[in-house]
């Protein structure tokens, strides 16, 4: 009996490859009016992740730059997508569901294209490399001199 699941789990895997292969937003931004640095001792994922507000709270642009594995790449990726455009009220609120996705059985609520990263809840370990970037980029916008860590 084949696993109805499958395809969707195929699907899921080409974004992450497709998102680890060619990252978007994958550069430093030289007028960044907020950045960190974040570290996955564990897996050796590092990151720093810019952002340009505007004076009302908008993120106007949010790149990054680093290395680590393909989940982290991905998860950096599609975060900088879903978070441009947004307010920082809105992109919190994208970091406390994105981490409810990958932490609890069923996510919040629809998460469009970011529910790719939810497979990862399957693979605990692979969770710190899945929420890096979005614990980076809160760092980032509340202005914390720390580095996210993941542990």
């Amino acid at each position: 009996m084949s696993d109805p699941f499958n395809g969707l789990r195929e699907l899921y895997q080409e974004v992450i490859f497709d998102h680890n292969k060619a990252p978007r937003n994958y550069k430093s931004l030289e007028d960044a009016t907020h950045s960190a640095d974040g570290h996955n001792p564990l897996c050796g994922d590092q990151l720093t992740v810019y952002a340009r507000l505007s004076d009302q709270g908008l993120i106007e642009e949010v790149t990054f730059v680093g290395h680590g594995c393909a989940i982290s790449k991905a998860s950096a990726s599609l975060m900088t997508e879903a978070c441009k455009g947004k307010t920082v009220a809105e992109a919190e609120q994208l970091f406390q569901d994105v981490h409810a996705m990958l932490t609890e059985e069923h996510p919040p609520h629809d998460m469009g294209k970011l529910e790719v990263l939810s497979g990862v809840r399957e693979f605990p370990a692979r969770v710190k490399c899945a929420s890096l970037a979005w614990h980076t980029l809160h760092n980032a916008i509340t202005l914390s001199d720390e580095t996210a860590k993941t542990e």
